[in-house]
């Protein structure tokens, strides 16, 4: 389920489908597995039709030898001879004619004592009959037997000999030797063997085309490498901060990492639990990727109301036809977080750079005192600047003892001078240590982007004045945050869209997003953001976030 960018599988260490050392490869697993399996079906079923023919054949021989004796019994000529002085010369020709039509191997027919009148050995004519199974026909009953005769083992059907009166006066034993039998069930024993053969033969190439085939499917790669891949594939896609999802061709969602389902809302979680996801897959435009094969990148979208930066990419067989699309994508804002901290970056390099030549020309100027040996002008232009740097650290710790807090502001305080804008941190701001349970790094977004965007103002046109007023206090359980610009100030049409993801004033790339993460931010800590116009021009934002919360 999870090669999705070209569905090929890349050569990698252990996976190129020749490893496995002594293993027995999938294949011959599968032909050893099918092979077993035809032999043991085709043996078993071999035996069970054995053992069904000669019950089939005991059950037709002995019926057909009963009814050959019955009629040979009810035979005027038989009954008559039993009158005779000879009987054996009138009934043993008569009954030989009869076996040899019949097939049987004998036909006995015997007086109440047993004795033979007729035998295929002319020797065993007058001589007892043998078998020990006379008693019952004798008894006036018709018998099917098994025994052992002159003849050998043989199945035999008995009856007896009624004369007109209605007794028995003898008996007819028509039999047939179990080898004859056991000799048409060898018959039709090879004919089996030879059929088992030739099926096991079709089967086991229908077997190697099986395995070609699914060797073909799963890319000539074990399945013990597949559940190994199938696993590494899962924790890869768990670990990416990117959403991705893939879809088939009937549009049906067959793949969604965990970052998907964070990124977009709970209805449509809900939607893609139930297979029935609507508005927000159509947003990511999988179908018009299916239909078109061709990749789309870096393309922007929103999804659920999140403004998100998406890659498509269509999923190809090995004919390079479309079987599905998969797609990649990220809040837009993270990315913007990124490229912020980018910007920060060369903002603080540059103001490194401008502070050195800044520097470098105090020290020059120093350097010159010292060689017009104005020394008393040199000392007091030092202690200006250290005290205007202490001034500013010392009052910072004092009133912001937070590390992080302190530290941004100082940062922002060094920044605005670079910038030539008058940052101030209010005389009055005073707060005490913040819960653990706040998130200092909500609250460094927060200030950061505020002051950002004050500065921004300040130096727009129109900007009453480059200078920006920073507040930090405790009001009622609540930490206050005010920041107080002199810039051009909020229009009234624009006054409900400050906070909007992407909306900007400045027509430029990477704009618009500053104040929506500060909103963010606020939102997280259960806080209020507003923003006012100043009396004296700009503008004023004000922050309330509750301190009980973390305590």
């Amino acid at each position: 389920m999870l090669k999705l960018r070209k569905w090929k599988i890349p050569l990698m260490l252990g996976y190129n489908g020749e490893e496995g050392g002594k293993d027995v490869r999938f294949h011959t697993k599968l032909l050893i597995m099918i092979g077993s399996l035809l032999i043991g079906v085709i043996v078993l079923l071999g035996i069970s039709f054995e053992q069904m023919l000669d019950g089939a054949l005991r059950k037709e021989i002995g019926t057909r030898a009963l009814n050959t004796a019955k009629t040979i019994a009810r035979m005027p000529e038989i009954i008559e001879a039993f009158s005779q002085p000879d009987p054996a010369q009138t009934i043993n020709p008569l009954v030989e004619t009869i076996r040899v039509d019949t097939r049987a191997a004998f036909i006995t027919v015997g007086n109440r004592q047993g004795i033979r009148y007729s035998h295929p050995d002319p020797e065993q004519i007058g001589k007892p009959m043998v078998g020990g199974d006379n008693e019952a026909v004798f008894a006036g009953h018709s018998i099917i037997s098994e025994t052992v005769g002159s003849l050998g083992p043989g199945l035999r059907g008995k009856t007896p000999i009624w004369d007109r009166g209605g007794h028995v006066i003898g008996v007819v034993s028509v039999g047939f030797l179990l080898e004859d039998i056991q000799e048409t069930i060898k018959l039709y024993r090879d004919r089996i063997v030879v059929i088992g053969a030739v099926i096991l033969f079709l089967g086991i190439l229908g077997t190697l085309w099986i395995a070609r085939k699914v060797k073909e499917s799963i890319f000539g790669l074990e399945p013990e490498q597949i559940g190994r891949m199938y696993q590494e594939n899962q924790a890869v896609l768990e670990s990416i901060r990117e959403g991705i999802v893939a879809v088939n061709t009937d549009g049906a969602v067959t793949l969604a990492n965990q970052t998907a389902m964070n990124l977009i809302g709970p209805s449509e979680r809900q939607e893609l639990l139930e297979d029935d996801p609507k508005e927000w897959l159509r947003s990511l435009r999988l179908v018009e990727v299916m239909k078109t094969g061709v990749a789309e990148f870096d393309q922007e979208t929103f999804v659920s109301g999140k403004a998100v930066v998406v890659n498509r990419v269509p999923i190809l067989d090995k004919e390079r036809k479309v079987t599905g699309a998969v797609a990649s994508f990220r809040d837009r804002s993270e990315l913007f977080r990124v490229t912020q901290e980018l910007s920060r970056v060369k903002e603080y390099a540059e103001a490194l750079r401008s502070q050195t030549h800044e520097y470098s020309n105090k020290l020059h100027l120093i350097s010159a005192l010292i060689q017009l040996e104005s020394y008393q002008e040199a000392v007091d232009f030092i202690s200006a600047e250290v005290d205007v740097h202490i001034s500013n650290t010392q009052m910072i710790m004092r009133r912001i003892p937070d590390p992080l807090i302190g530290g941004l502001l100082l940062g922002k305080v060094n920044q605005a001078n670079e910038r030539k804008i008058a940052l101030m941190i209010d005389p009055d701001s005073h707060i005490r240590e913040i819960p653990a349970a706040i998130d200092r790094s909500l609250l460094i977004v927060i200030l950061g982007n505020l002051i950002d965007n004050a500065m921004e103002a300040v130096c727009a046109n129109g900007a009453y004045a480059k200078e920006i007023s920073v507040y930090l206090g405790e009001m009622d359980e609540l930490l206050l945050v005010e920041i107080e610009d002199r810039g051009p100030g909020i229009p009234e049409a624009y006054a409900s869209k400050v906070f909007e993801r992407g909306f900007s004033t400045k027509q430029l790339q990477d704009h618009g997003y500053g104040l929506h993460l500060a909103k963010e931010a606020v939102e997280q800590l259960d806080g209020t953001i507003s923003h006012a116009g100043n009396p004296q021009g700009g503008t004023i934002f004000t922050v309330t976030i509750p301190l009980e919360v973390g305590r």
